[in-house]
């Protein structure tokens, strides 16, 4: 695979749903696109053409941000 490129986007926005913990962040407006997993609830969304990053999906984002600050769920 290609790496990933990311245009600098118009507007980046974000869904967060508290009950499931799961963060969305789109480059630009929401778009059909293939997924990636990295791993450890990291997703990322791209366009097959061209390779370019419209999207990151983080899973767990509670349990991320405590490991990174130190903080105990």
């Amino acid at each position: 695979m290609e790496t990933l490129k990311l245009l600098p986007p118009k507007n980046v926005t974000w869904d967060y749903d508290d009950e499931a913990d799961v963060l969305d962040l789109f480059f630009g407006e929401p778009q059909p696109a293939l997924t990636l997993d990295l791993g450890k609830g990291v997703l990322v969304r791209y366009l097959e053409k061209g390779n370019v990053l419209v999207g990151l999906t983080l899973i767990g984002v509670r349990a991320l941000a405590h490991s990174t600050t130190g903080d105990r769920a």
